[in-house]
């Protein structure tokens, strides 16, 4: 599979996976891909923890109200660090964007699917806080999205887009 057609093929799975475990190998590759993203002025605020061990998994779901992807085989859990890069910018938010990106695109091309869990987790009920307690992360560093990975028991429907024409233009917006 091409980039493009891992760009195609990727969408935000949210249903069932298949109890098919996700090597070793896989979740490295994954993680490699993730930590190859851009930084912001190199300050790398991104890492990341994959679980696989079906006991850690289950004490990570049983904060995750309302439960998303808990039947996933693992999960990488993304955290980042507030650091200032530029003139006081904090480009967290961008390297681990980035990062995820490249994670959900290897995840697709290894022949899994996953979805971009975030907004889930950092709401006023402090999901993600709970989830890096059960993690020993430490405090310098805030849990900020999940991906669940695993086989898809159903097949994955991307969403609608809209046409090229309405949302890209040359030398002008709005131009042909």
């Amino acid at each position: 599979m091409n980039t493009m057609e891992a760009i195609h093929n990727r969408c935000s799975y949210r249903g069932r996976y298949k109890n098919t475990s996700v090597p070793r190998e896989h979740l490295t590759k994954i993680m490699e891909a993730g930590l190859a993203a851009p930084s912001g002025c190199n300050k790398q605020t991104t890492s990341l923890i994959a679980v696989d061990d079906k006991e850690v998994l289950k004490k990570l779901h049983a904060v995750i109200q309302p439960p998303i992807g808990e039947t996933a085989p693992a999960m990488i859990c993304v955290l980042t660090r507030r650091i200032n890069a530029y003139r006081d910018k904090c480009y967290a938010t961008q390297d681990y964007s980035a990062a995820i990106e490249n994670m959900l695109l290897v995840i697709v091309e290894l022949g899994y699917q996953s979805c971009w869990i975030e907004g889930h987790i950092t709401d006023e009920d402090k999901i993600g806080y709970q989830m890096a307690q059960i993690l020993n992360v430490s405090d310098e560093y805030e849990l900020v999205a999940f991906l669940p990975v695993g086989v898809a028991e159903d097949e994955c429907v991307r969403a609608k887009k809209l046409p090229f024409e309405e949302r890209a233009w040359f030398n002008g917006f709005g131009k042909e």
